[in-house]
């Protein structure tokens, strides 16, 4: 199904991408048209960005790159300033779509994700799809195993490995599409093609409950121009960056235009920090975020969490809660009135009542694990696996070692605390980790050390 994609005057305006309609929608929701879709389920979109940081983002701070549209959804919902998950791609989605830690799944490394089975782990759409949605999947499966229809996902396009935007890479010549092999062509940017898919999909289902997982191309390496690109651009990866923004603005525009914007969470993340090469430009008032994607310090996992819910999300709030990776699984299934499995672990914690404004039950600690290597985190301190206690007050740009012979009260207190978490957990207890300790894909890992 192909589908032609018709802006309004409106939707040129404001950022020239956000539609003053969706706006309007904000501040009229005892509309009609909103009353209507009170009574229906929410839609919910998941936008997973790829190697994308804090420092990367505007209204986080970023000194050095734009995301207006980003920005504006912030505005309009709520930015979350404490959200973790792995520090590598595949795990992190694993953790994201499963709702479970690593050390249950066996997720532990690059490698071992591709060892999910869907015949033990249930992934989002399994729950979702029970409670009456249709869900998709659009964008990177990457490290994941088989076909996103093997995890329940109803409708998918696939593209290969990581980074892919044009068919002048040597995995971007073709694309699976429901499985059927698709060849990218000439001059086709990867990145539009799923937007394409989306929307058809979105077309498609605009009387249905859906659940979108859109998994982004941006900003994963190779970083190649855009089709916004100068010829003489300085910055291709600010480029790349420009366009990501875009997608999401020009997402909200046809949500607009299709009537679901009022009825329709959006959510925006992002599945590991800044990669290495460009982590000392993903700088915040001038400081550098300490660790990188890949590292288990601060700039490896914590993420841009951004969730925009018409009508329900307070505006322009900013949350301190502490919010895991594994929390997706039950914020989505509260909200759209899933089930849960009892007689399965997960361990994730629901978020819904912060959407809507409320206190709730704020999370005491966060666990990240990449590999056999893991942390425990409050909102001051973290511990590790080596035992190693961290003050975090001025996270996330310094990691200060607490002494093990600390008279520090608090310090003290905070060490048997999280201790306590992490025997509770009990990680060690677990599926380990076979790699060679950096999560990373083995042959990635052999180049590297050559």
């Amino acid at each position: 199904m192909k589908h032609k994609h018709i802006f309004t005057t409106s939707s040129a305006k404001s950022l020239g991408i956000i539609s003053l309609p969706f706006i309007g929608a904000l501040m009229n929701p005892s509309s009609a048209e909103a009353r209507q879709n009170q009574a229906r389920k929410p839609n919910i979109i998941f936008i997973l960005a790829d190697d994308l940081g804090i420092g990367e983002v505007g209204c986080y701070g970023a000194d050095n790159y734009k995301t207006p549209n980003i920005d504006r959804l912030a505005s309009q919902g709520i930015r979350f300033t404490n959200a973790y998950t792995a520090p590598l791609s595949g795990p992190s989605r694993a953790t994201i779509l499963t709702g479970r830690h690593l050390f249950r799944t066996g997720a532990t490394n690059q490698d071992a994700c591709r060892l999910l089975d869907p015949a033990v782990e249930t992934m989002m759409p399994g729950y979702l799809k029970k409670a009456g949605y249709v869900t998709a999947s659009i964008g990177k499966w990457g490290q994941l195993p088989l076909n996103p229809d093997a995890f329940g996902f109803d409708d998918y396009l696939k593209f290969q490995g990581s980074g892919i935007y044009w068919n002048t890479q040597a995995r971007g010549k073709v694309y699976l599409l429901n499985g059927v092999e698709t060849k990218l062509k000439d001059k086709e940017y990867m990145p539009d093609v799923m937007r394409e898919h989306l929307v058809d999909f979105l077309t498609l289902h605009v009387n249905d409950p859906f659940y979108v997982y859109y998994s982004l191309s941006h900003v994963h390496t190779e970083i190649l121009p855009t089709p916004d690109s100068k010829p003489d651009s300085k910055n291709i990866y600010a480029d790349n960056i420009s366009y990501m923004d875009k997608l999401v603005g020009q997402l909200i525009a046809d949500l607009d235009r299709l009537k679901l914007s009022e009825n329709t969470i959006l959510v925006f993340f992002g599945d590991n920090g800044t990669a290495a090469a460009r982590a000392d430009q993903a700088i915040i008032g001038g400081q550098r975020l300490i660790g990188q994607k890949g590292s288990m310090l601060e700039g490896g996992s914590l993420e841009p969490l951004i969730v925009y819910w018409p009508g329900v999300t307070p505006k322009g709030k900013v949350s301190r809660d502490l919010i895991s990776a594994v929390d997706f699984v039950p914020t989505f299934a509260e909200i759209a009135g899933a089930q849960l499995p009892k007689d399965k672990i997960l361990d994730g914690q629901s978020f819904n009542a912060q959407l809507h404004g409320e206190k709730g039950n704020p999370r005491s600690s966060i666990f990240v694990q990449l590999a056999n290597n893991w942390y425990v985190r409050s909102s001051d301190y973290k511990l590790n696996q080596s035992g190693e206690l961290f003050d975090m007050s001025k996270a996330p740009f310094e990691e200060i070692p607490i002494p093990v012979d600390t008279k520090d009260s608090k310090a003290i207190s905070a060490r048997a605390t999280l201790q306590a978490e992490a025997e509770r957990l009990n990680p060690a207890g677990g599926i380990r980790d076979t790699g060679d300790g950096s999560g990373r894909h083995a042959a990635n890992a052999q180049k590297k050390n050559k």
